[in-house]
């Protein structure tokens, strides 16, 4: 059962680490019932360590006051003492397996929430971010919330039942004066063992920063290695590493100086309110208010319940770093996407397949407007073609038709419907694309060309190999369609991979399609292959071909040239380069080039 969605629970303005706690703990009511038994579980397990030293106090007092029963009563007591410890462990343990559902459960859910968002979030975001910065918040803010319910469930909501019980004891059957010394014990030793720990934590995250610093430098000189050699500033790099080692030791030093305070300090407070409870009880005893098993039964109490209070200083440390990483993650799921479905939007319907830019311009920011006044049509099943130097906008085209961003003036319309009122999801469903760097998963062949249908059969799959002129390669391979291609795609040539593209797009089969710069990256005879094979798919499609070499859309039914943003030329091929204009100059530059490319250019 999943939790609701992490992102409707807190407006951005609103977040603080007790409201990021908040809306945290707000995600497990899935999982009340089980919590409620986890939480019974652990008040069961606190009752039973609380009564081992009353059991005690019991027996001693028995064995003082009565030795004709000490052979019999002792025995039943020591047997409950045997039980309680027993109850203790296992009702701990109980406590910890139903609460590891709850765990496991909110991190699975915290992730895949994440993960959803991340996609639904738009391109621009994605281009500024780096991908390990994204997966570290991932895995910071999963552990963090796994961090945050060990620290709540297993440390301080203990700590806090147990303190509560003892107190209670106190309270009922001795002198307010010991709940006084014990609160005042705990109130002073909490607040000097959170102040120490803050001035601690400074230390430590100098510490850390140092040694990143230290490792880097080390790095980055021995990637260097031959630079290095070639000036002679071997002890140049070593006395930078040793300087920043040198004031890692210091800080590692005074982060050690740090702790043994925070020791001696914590057991000096420890042994201050021992000795000074156990002075009363001493006290109760010679004026036999109180028994031997009294003055037992309090130490022991003390001693107890100071135990779990020792790690303190560590687990608020510990809770502090995870709530940064769960407001790091907060951050995240608050973010909104640029590109978003307008309320009641409907999904794209194509017919006949007419693509219409109509004056449409577009800026990232207002101060930096990429495209101007851009106005085209390509006719059902007609190719018109984008040409023009970097920087001009080409690709933007494409992405804007992908609706990773929506125009910031005109519109783009499909058959006559404005995407911006179709569901992105219908858009892109509706366009297949062969981009100029393919991108492959690491995964099967097969995989991977049936990534464009999840129920394509491998009959399906083989034949669009077929079509895209890459099965005959795919069948010489050792493993055949269940090779695995590397991390995008590496083992595979320029050349393979973008038939692996075309294979998708043929099985995707959609009405439109958008090549952008597919053959750029080749040489001039894998370029003619390919492109025999683009034709063959885009053949009765709608096409916007966007090129770098103007050979291979010399057939296109209107080119369009991009300048600066602005189209500054339009026409045929022969049209453009009877202009003599822009077009023309490029297309006499490329067929230079061409007939100087050296014969032995190997194939894809």
């Amino acid at each position: 059962m999943q939790g609701r969605d992490l992102r409707d629970d807190l407006p951005s303005g609103e977040r603080t680490d007790v409201g990021n706690l908040l809306r945290m703990l707000r995600q497990l009511q899935p999982w009340r019932t089980r919590i409620a038994f986890a939480l019974v579980s652990l008040i069961i397990a606190k009752l039973a360590v609380v009564g081992v030293p009353l059991t005690l106090k019991e027996i001693i007092d028995t064995l003082e006051a009565d030795l004709e029963v000490a052979l019999v009563v002792p025995l039943a007591l020591l047997a409950a003492y045997g039980a309680l410890r027993l109850a203790n462990a296992g009702f701990t343990e109980l406590r910890d397996g139903l609460f590891a559902r709850v765990r496991y459960a909110a991190m699975h859910h915290l992730s895949t929430t994440v993960l959803a968002h991340l996609h639904r979030l738009s391109l621009s975001w994605h281009l500024e971010r780096r991908t390990g910065a994204i997966s570290r918040d991932l895995a910071r803010g999963t552990r963090s919330v796994a961090n945050i319910l060990n620290y709540l469930v297993f440390s301080l909501l203990p700590t806090g039942a147990e303190l509560a019980l003892v107190a209670g004891i106190l309270l009922v059957g001795y002198h307010w004066s010991f709940v006084a010394t014990t609160l005042a014990a705990v109130a002073v030793y909490v607040g000097f063992t959170l102040a120490v720990t803050n001035w601690r934590i400074e230390h430590r995250r100098q510490m850390n920063a140092l040694e990143s610093q230290a490792n880097d430098r080390a790095v980055d000189s021995l990637l260097n290695y031959e630079t290095v050699k070639q000036f002679n500033n071997e002890r140049r790099e070593i006395d930078h590493y040793s300087a920043t080692l040198q004031q890692w030791t210091d800080a590692g030093v005074r982060t050690q100086t740090s702790m043994g305070i925070l020791n001696f300090g914590q057991g000096a407070i420890i042994a201050f309110a021992v000795t000074l409870i156990m002075a009363q009880a001493v006290q109760g005893v010679r004026m036999e208010t109180m028994s031997i098993g009294d003055l037992v039964l309090v130490n022991a109490l003390l001693l107890q319940m100071f135990v779990p209070l020792n790690v303190l200083g560590s687990v608020y440390r510990e809770l502090r770093y995870a709530l940064v990483d769960m407001d790091l993650v907060f951050r995240l799921l608050d973010t909104e996407p640029e590109v978003r479905d307008a309320p009641g939007a409907r999904p794209l319907v194509v017919e006949r397949g007419t693509v219409r830019f109509k004056r449409v311009g577009f800026a990232y920011r207002s101060d930096r407007p990429i495209l101007h006044d851009i106005d085209f049509t390509i006719p059902p099943g007609g190719r018109v073609a984008v040409v023009g130097p970097s920087g001009a906008g080409k690709s933007t085209l494409a992405r804007l038709l992908f609706r990773f961003w929506d125009p910031t003036a005109g519109a783009i319309r499909i058959d006559g419907q404005d995407l911006r009122g179709c569901t992105q999801q219908s858009v892109r469903a509706a366009i297949g694309m062969v981009p100029q760097d393919t991108v492959l998963f690491n995964d099967t062949l097969a995989y991977n060309i049936g990534y464009a249908r999840p129920d394509a059969t491998r009959d399906m799959i083989e034949h669009a190999a077929r079509l895209a002129d890459i099965h005959d390669f795919i069948r010489e391979l050792p493993d055949g369609y269940d090779t695995v291609v590397g991390e995008r795609g590496l083992k595979l040539s320029g050349g393979e991979k973008q038939r692996v593209a075309i294979a998708r797009v043929i099985l995707k089969d959609p009405p439109l399609l958008v090549f952008d710069e597919a053959t750029s990256s080749l040489d001039s005879r894998s370029e003619g292959a390919i492109l025999a094979s683009l034709n063959r798919v885009a053949r009765d499609h709608t096409t916007l071909v966007i090129a770098h070499r103007l050979s291979t859309i010399a057939d296109a039914d209107e080119i369009l040239v991009l300048e600066q943003g602005r189209i500054t030329e339009r026409g045929t091929h022969a049209e453009l380069l009877a202009a003599g204009a822009t077009y023309a100059r490029m297309w006499h530059l490329q067929q230079r080039e061409r007939t100087s490319e050296p014969l032995s250019q190997g194939s894809d």
